[in-house]
Order: structure tokens, then C-alpha cells, then sequence
């Protein structure tokens, strides 16, 4: 289901994980990329918001996990010329020059699915915290992966927060111990958020629905 959040900000609603789509000025920003096999939903999804991914200039990466890049390679085949940004510990994993760790459960889990990531041919541009892509800051959000990058639209008044949190009930929760590498560095990386971010609206989660309206709101009531 593809739904309008705001003026110029998608939801793209996969099976278990979301992807979202931003009119950022005159740069159409897609924002993670699903499973690989999801690729094609994620075409049909941006032709009911009108576009197809040859009107795609960008694509945000959040983090490096099979869910939130598997598609990647797909989309970018037969697109026009798209840059690709990824926080910079997690664009080393993307670009196929590292490779996660095995002394971490988290990191075992990457290695194994690592073999369902078709490699990505596209130039992987590494982000730093503090990086302006067009209308969005990137924050360095580091736990549930070493690289996890949120990215806040302070005019759009939306926040990408991947899978530093995930919605349940119409609220937000931290990312599990079982799916990050380091759930201390989650809870520090959320008030980090806090402190760095301008106020937002909207809250883009990987899993569950995105909040329209008050997400700031609802990452403080987290964070307390």
C-alpha cells in the first residue's frame, strides 16, 4: 500500500519492512530498498505515487541489513544516473570491501544473509554524521548497526529513523538485543537523535507504521 504522509513524502509499505520516497526540491529521494525479492513491488508503489525509479536521483540507505537493501541492485538496473549514500561503517559491508564480524550475533546474522545481497554495481558514497544530502541531515544513529544513519528533513518536518526504533501500538520501542549489534549504543543513539535532530512530525520507521504527527513526542516518552 503506498500512502501520502505529508505533502511530498511516501510510504511505501512492504511485507515487514517499509521504504519511503521524498520530493526533496527538485531531487526525488528514495529512502532504503526492502528485500531483493521486493523490488518489484517497490517499482509498482512508485508508480501509484507517479514516478518510476528513472526520476529517482537518490537513494538514502538507513543501515545495511538484507531488508533494507536486498532490492537495491534491481532498482538501480536500468534507472538513470542514481547516487547511492550510506552511513560510512555500513556503506564499507554495502560496497563488498568488509565484511561483518563474527564475534557479534548480529554481525553473524549480516554474514549469513550476506549471501542473498546481490552486489551493488552503483558507486556507494560513505556518509558522516553531520552530511547534508539536499534537504536532509544525516546523524550518525549507531546499535543496531555500526553505521545506522538517520537522516531528518527539517523542512519536511520528517524524520528517516530506520531501525533505530520500530512502531507497535502507535508507539515507539528501541531496536531488540536480538537484532542489534549493541543495545546500549541504541539507547545513547536515541537521545543523541533527540538532542542533534529539529523537531519532526513525521516518524519513518523500518517496521511497523510510520507516525504522521507528534514523532518527536513519541522518541521522548522512549527515551524517558
Amino acid at each position: 500500500m503506498t500512502a501520502e504522509l505529508r505533502p511530498g513524502v511516501w510510504h511505501l509499505a512492504l511485507r515487514g519492512v517499509n521504504a519511503y520516497l521524498v520530493e526533496d526540491g527538485d531531487a526525488l529521494t528514495l529512502v532504503d530498498a526492502g528485500m531483493p525479492w521486493q523490488a518489484g513491488e517497490i517499482r509498482r508503489q512508485l508508480e501509484v505515487a507517479g514516478f518510476s525509479m528513472r526520476d529517482v536521483d537518490r537513494v538514502l540507505v538507513t543501515h545495511y541489513d538484507l531488508d533494507h537493501v536486498g532490492g537495491l541492485r534491481s532498482l538501480l538496473d536500468g534507472a538513470g544516473d542514481v547516487e547511492v549514500y550510506c552511513g560510512a561503517r555500513d556503506a564499507d559491508v554495502l560496497a563488498g570491501r568488509r565484511k561483518p564480524p563474527w564475534d557479534n550475533r548480529k554481525g553473524v546474522f549480516q554474514r549469513l544473509t550476506g549471501v542473498l545481497v546481490p552486489s551493488v554495481r552503483a558507486s556507494i558514497r560513505a556518509v558522516d554524521d553531520g552530511d547534508r544530502i539536499g534537504g536532509f541531515e544525516a546523524i550518525h544513529a549507531p546499535g543496531h548497526t555500526p553505521g545506522h544513519t538517520v537522516f531528518v528533513h527539517e523542512g519536511l518536518e520528517t524524520a528517516m529513523l530506520g531501525d533505530l526504533v520500530r512502531e507497535d501500538g502507535g508507539e515507539l520501542e528501541p531496536s531488540p538485543a536480538l537484532l542489534s549489534y549493541d543495545t546500549d549504543e541504541v539507547a545513547e543513539s536515541i537521545r543523541r537523535v533527540l538532542d542533534r535532530a529539529p523537531d519532526f512530525e513525521v516518524a519513518c520507521v523500518g517496521h511497523g507504521d510510520p507516525l504522521r504527527a507528534r514523532g518527536r513526542e513519541a522518541l521522548v516518552r522512549l527515551s524517558r
